[in-house]
């Protein structure tokens, strides 16, 4: 028969509890030892920004020198989302996306603002981006100098953005483009064409108003040739009414040119 073995004296078990707490001990302090060197070594400070993504705008050395001066820490106490935020400040850019790169670099994945239209007053500097979005950038630097005007009550970007795009595509089967696209205060939109048309669109939502708009342009042609004109005649046009339009056409003196059509 097998023999029980018998328990550890007591005094036994003591120097094993003993010698087990002094190795765990130590191994913390030197874990701690070793976190310390790790924070002070000159290794491991931030030696480097490697910049990926959109840099159109802005080169990559540029963002470097904007931003490194910002960072604090070594590559193990930068924090990452102050670095994000640092590069998010540098004008045309949108996002980024920071993660380190051991030893001591950085990586940036970088998305810029797609410009699509001028926000606000011709004094103002800020750009409306594919999103919606307005940001703060230098109108020089826009390659694309005809696109349209925003102007609308801040946080009405996407909105506006929208109507211009839902009224693009009516006007240039007319051989005319939107300029500007404004909404006040008070819900009323209107445009203004490149041929210096000024157009009140009334209120509604976004599908009521492009409804009325799309009427518009669908017989602004047949208005036109009754008067001889093309619809770059238009002076003015005021969709507000419920059941039709009134138009104003250059070189046309009659008052009433502009007739309401269904």
């Amino acid at each position: 028969m097998k023999q029980k073995a018998l328990p550890q004296p007591l005094d036994v078990r003591l120097m094993n509890i003993t010698a087990t707490v002094l190795f765990a001990a130590c191994g913390l302090l030197l874990a701690a030892a070793l976190g310390w060197w790790a924070l002070r070594h000159p290794l491991f400070a931030i030696g480097g920004i490697v910049v990926q993504g959109d840099v159109t705008h802005n080169s990559a050395a540029t963002l470097r020198a904007n931003v490194a001066p910002r960072l604090r820490g070594n590559f193990f106490t930068v924090d990452l989302n102050a670095a994000r935020q640092a590069f998010e400040a540098v004008p045309w850019v949108r996002q980024a996306v920071v993660k380190r790169q051991f030893p001591n670099k950085l990586r940036v994945q970088l998305q810029e603002h797609q410009p699509e239209a001028f926000w606000g007053v011709d004094s103002e500097s800020r750009l409306v981006n594919t999103y919606g979005e307005v940001f703060e950038a230098n109108a020089g630097d826009v390659e694309d100098e005809d696109m349209p005007r925003l102007v609308g009550p801040e946080g009405s970007g996407p909105q506006l953005l929208e109507m211009y795009r839902g009224l693009k595509p009516m006007l240039e089967k007319l051989d005319l483009a939107v300029e500007e696209v404004k909404l006040t205060g008070r819900g009323g939109w209107a445009m203004t064409l490149d041929s210096g048309a000024q157009v009140e669109l009334g209120r509604g939502t976004a599908e009521e108003v492009l409804a009325r708009s799309q009427r518009f342009a669908s017989t602004l042609t047949q208005v036109t040739a009754k008067y001889g004109r093309r619809p770059e005649a238009l002076v003015t046009a005021d969709l507000r009414h419920t059941d039709g339009y009134a138009v104003k056409l250059r070189g046309v003196t009659t008052t009433d040119v502009g007739t309401r059509r269904n």
